[in-house]
């Protein structure tokens, strides 16, 4: 797709499609039941107001275009879709747009590592370097000089596990969210996960690179590049047929246009070129494609205590322990905005929630979780990709765009609005 660069004023045409079901879902009405035997789902009314919410969105100026789409365990719940694909060629978002989900791969190479442990091929406290060289005789930062990005370290306390990677508390930072990671890695030119670390693995929430490793650990297990073995044990048996590190030169009209908000003002990213075919090297913490309707299927993996239709991926005990806390008295921290064109700071809930194996886990005080239930589960994409699972609801959401940076008020906006009409309108 050629983009050309353009500006967007908040006087953005809207366009409108709300679909209450996809095609290949096992249940073909828009509600489900509950383990309490209440039915859940949406009225038409119901629908029509989370459609006017991404209507409204698009209208703000807030997001050039917007994908939704709301699941129970059987069932999609809601769909529908606003704006621009691509806003210079005037074409409108379909529901079945192809988003870069970016760090919305993580839970996948998450489920990837749990299915291993499944299978005996590795333990959560196993230590990193039993699987990669460079991972033993870690170093922590105790001194750091901004001007010259010279340092001062002593040895880390403990090893580094896989547990500490699946949580980010491994103490390796990322550069974008980082201010010492942001300047180490300019000076060195190395990856985070190649300098010291910022902290004693199990003692601080980092978010970071640490998903990335575990990639590697992954193919280095299976032997098998990271697409080949995502495809086989996770795409293919969920039915999540768009998912992929490339996207198809057949699809890729329905790849959706990047955007940055500068000076308050929407304008497309200089186009970078879609990989028809998937090419290595493969990243374990973001370079992932995909469409609302085959991460609502994962979603419901997870709801479904890792099971789709007669498809299990991993056992219940698995998906529980993931949902629970695994870093004990620590909290997810604010993580600060190293590099402003990507990000701002973030996540809804820092100080408060905590974090599973691949998860944040939303707290129960009703200032953090004002909608979705304690205990939901969530993470997001650099681009502004959103999703949560919320185990008492039984339902899971999913929101998609292509807004630069991330936790850019409009977007932020857009997942808060979505969130609240989908919970309002719940029945």
């Amino acid at each position: 797709m050629k983009l050309r660069k353009t500006a967007l004023t908040i006087t953005l045409s809207t366009t409108l499609v709300a679909w209450p079901v996809s095609a290949g879902l096992s249940k073909t009405v828009a509600q489900t039941a509950n383990k309490a035997g209440h039915t859940q789902g949406f009225s038409d009314s119901g629908k029509a107001a989370v459609s006017r919410q991404l209507s409204e969105a698009v209208g703000r100026g807030d997001t050039p275009g917007v994908v939704a789409l709301v699941v129970g365990r059987d069932a999609v719940l809601y769909e529908g879709a606003a704006g621009k694909l691509d806003v210079a060629h005037n074409i409108a978002m379909p529901v079945n747009a192809i988003f870069a989900i970016a760090s919305m791969t993580k839970p996948v190479t998450s489920v990837a590592v749990m299915m291993l442990v499944e299978e005996g091929k590795l333990k959560l406290d196993d230590p990193v370097s039993k699987y990669l060289t460079g991972f033993d005789n870690l170093q922590v930062i105790t001194k750091f000089n901004e001007k010259d990005a010279t340092y001062q370290t002593r040895p880390a306390k403990r090893p580094m596990t896989i547990r500490h990677l699946l949580t980010h508390t491994s103490g390796i930072g990322y550069g974008f969210t980082n201010p010492i990671e942001y300047r180490l890695t300019q000076a060195t030119k190395k990856n985070e996960w190649e300098l010291p670390l910022l902290s004693d693995p199990g003692s601080e929430w980092h978010y970071s690179a640490s998903t990335r490793v575990l990639g590697m650990i992954v193919e280095k297990i299976t032997g098998e590049p990271l697409e080949t073995y995502y495809q086989e044990r996770i795409f293919k048996p969920l039915g999540m047929v768009d998912t992929s590190y490339a996207v198809p030169a057949a699809k890729q009209s329905r790849a959706a246009t990047q955007y940055s908000r500068v000076n308050s003002r929407l304008q497309e990213l200089p186009p970078a070129p879609i990989p028809s075919m998937p090419t290595p090297p493969f990243r374990g913490d973001g370079g992932l494609y995909s469409t609302v309707q085959d991460y609502g299927k994962f979603m419901q993996m997870i709801l479904n205590g890792g099971r789709l239709g007669t498809t299990r991926i991993l056992s219940e005990s698995s998906v529980k322990m993931m949902g629970e806390n695994n870093i004990g008295s620590i909290f997810v921290e604010l993580q600060p905005d190293a590099d402003q064109q990507r990000t701002k700071p973030f996540p809804l809930g820092a100080g408060h929630d905590k974090f599973g194996l691949g998860f944040q886990i939303a707290s129960n005080d009703p200032q953090y979780a004002k909608y979705r239930s304690p205990g939901s589960l969530s993470w997001a994409g650099i681009y502004n990709t959103e999703f949560w699972i919320d185990p008492v609801k039984h339902i899971g959401a999913v929101q998609m765009m292509q807004v630069l940076p991330f936790y850019d008020d409009g977007a932020l906006r857009t997942l808060r609005d979505f969130e609240q009409s989908v919970y309002q309108n719940l029945r």
